[in-house]
């Protein structure tokens, strides 16, 4: 059994994220001390993997619970949230318990929230099964729920207190999933590491399986994009917005396809719909965005959608988290690895790009 690496993300609460197999023994340790119960949440689709980590932790002297929840999207609601808070009223939970979330974005993403939420904040430690979950979701602090009018429009920033990156759970994740979270590891490539670029475009079609050689570097590059980020810009306040790249119109695609599109199909068309805003805008050369769409379609991944859906669109972009006032913002690239914000772009300009994305 190889070695697990440990990545820190600093800040005012450091902790660690944990790549490797077989990783359960390490929960408590992430756990730290002074913890008595914990609540193990986790999606209908997870019932045994969940049941098994609360059974782990019960044999290890914890008063451990297991909360089941709705699958991907339909995690994030009000009133699964509350669901939750009613399960750690009831069980007793004080500051000093923690709360773990076992599953995809969707999950990690709700227990970092009813986490944050709880009795002003207790302690949570991710473990997700994922590889969406395992760059981006689990990592980095953001937790939140969805609304009717978008995505994550309420939440909070809470770091865990650790993440647990178990590749083994990936054995099990549909491949249409695991490919789509390939997007945000190309998305890290392109705001941050060349070198993940280079390691998919090596081999496009062998690092779409779970068990392929590169799928623990890829990981481990990936997590140290956002713990290098997150870790100086916790809130989102400058440097952390570039980890949102292709995210504003991705949100908007999820938002008009009802979150029956899977995040990575849609960040990846928000990943070419921005590379195009930025050519057109003479920020990006034309080889740099063409690249975006050779990558994520050697992968399988989206890169062309339907024309109808403009004004709906851009109605889901204005209520974005980034627009401030009226004012669209955009994080563009003006290379790979070299980013900047393109702020109120002309309107004719955001339905050209938009056009570049015809079938």
């Amino acid at each position: 059994m190889s070695v697990p690496t440990r990545i820190t993300v600093e800040g005012d609460a450091p902790y660690d994220v944990v790549v490797g197999e077989h990783l359960l023994t390490e929960l408590p340790g992430l756990l730290g001390a002074g913890v008595q119960r914990v609540l193990v949440v986790h999606p209908a689709a997870l019932r045994t993997t969940g049941e098994a980590v609360r059974d782990d932790l019960a044999a290890q002297g914890f008063e451990a619970f297991a909360a089941e929840v709705p699958d991907a999207e339909e995690a994030k609601h009000a009133s699964v949230a509350a669901f939750l808070w009613g399960v750690l009223g009831q069980a007793g939970f004080t500051r000093s318990d923690a709360v773990v979330g076992v599953g995809g974005g969707a999950v990690t993403d709700l227990a970092g929230f009813v986490a944050a939420t709880w009795l002003r904040g207790v302690r949570v430690v991710q473990v997700p099964t994922t590889l969406a979950g395992m760059v981006d979701a689990a990592v980095g602090g953001k937790t939140g729920i969805n609304t009717a009018e978008g995505k994550n429009l309420v939440g909070a920033f809470h770091p865990p207190a650790g993440v647990l990156c178990d590749l083994t759970t990936l054995e099990t994740l549909p491949r249409n999933d695991f490919v789509a979270g390939l997007a945000e590891v190309v998305k890290c490539g392109f705001v941050a590491d060349p070198a993940i670029l280079d390691l998919v475009e090596a081999d496009p079609q062998g690092v779409t399986a779970w068990d392929a050689p590169s799928t623990r570097e890829l990981v481990e590059r990936s997590v140290r994009v956002k713990a290098d980020v997150v870790g100086r810009d916790l809130r989102e306040s400058g440097p952390r917005e570039v980890l949102n790249y292709g995210h504003t119109f991705g949100h908007a695609v999820e938002h008009v396809e009802r979150y029956e599109w899977r995040h990575g199909a849609a960040v990846s068309l928000g990943m070419v719909y921005v590379a195009e805003l930025a050519r057109l805008a003479g920020r990006l050369d034309d080889a740099t965005a063409e690249r975006h769409r050779t990558v994520l379609t050697s992968l399988g991944l989206p890169t062309t959608y339907r024309q109808d859906r403009w004004d709906q669109l851009l109605s889901a972009m204005r209520r974005d988290k980034k627009t401030r006032g009226d004012l669209l913002r955009f994080v563009v690239l003006t290379g790979v690895g070299r980013w900047q914000r393109l702020e109120g772009p002309d309107p004719a300009l955001l339905q050209a790009a938009y056009a570049e994305l015809a079938p």
